[in-house]
């Protein structure tokens, strides 16, 4: 398989297609498995093969590149799960804002939602520059962690470290208004 890998390496557009169809049902069925939904496996699936595409100029030619394939769909999972805790997390500390996304549009909520609104405003700008700006980039602006370490001249550790703290001070500034 190395010899695909060279090829997509060289831009030739059918190594993708031909190292797709011989990697992707073993992915899908391990992210089946996995996931409940099909949807989700199937996003990710698509995210694996994208991040595979590339990362390929920094596999090891020796590698193998079924088992990096793997890893890359573990880690995939790994950070699904860890949204989806880290979003109900985020929901479970502020009732309300998940009231707000509920009912959005119900007029007996707009005065609880300026309030929400401003409280949040309040926790935020009591954040040090970097922290506020790594929350913008990720939940405003929904810049992946990779490309905000990009951006941020970053490992992705760092970036990662960085965006947990940032979350870490902001509910403690939140829960003290």
């Amino acid at each position: 398989m190395a010899h695909i890998v060279q090829r997509i390496l060289q831009g030739e557009a059918r190594a993708v297609e031909i190292f797709y169809k011989q990697y992707s049902p073993g992915i899908l069925r391990y992210l089946q498995q996995k996931l409940s939904k099909q949807e989700d496996a199937q996003e990710i699936l698509n995210d694996v093969f994208l991040d595979a595409i590339e990362e390929l100029p920094t596999l090891n030619k020796k590698g193998n590149v079924k088992a990096w394939i793997y890893q890359i769909a573990h880690h995939k999972i790994v950070n699904f799960y860890r949204k989806k805790k880290i979003k109900s997390l985020f929901f479970s500390q502020f009732p309300y804002l998940q009231i707000i996304a509920e009912e959005v549009n119900q007029p007996e909520f707009e005065l609880e939602k300026r309030e929400v609104k401003i409280r949040l405003q309040i926790a935020i700008e009591k954040l040090s520059q970097k922290y506020q700006q790594i929350l913008q980039m990720h939940y405003i602006e929904e810049m992946p962690v990779k490309m905000i370490a990009v951006n941020l001249n970053l490992s992705f550790k760092a970036t990662e470290s960085r965006l947990y703290r940032a979350r870490q001070q902001f509910i403690k500034h939140y829960n003290l208004l």
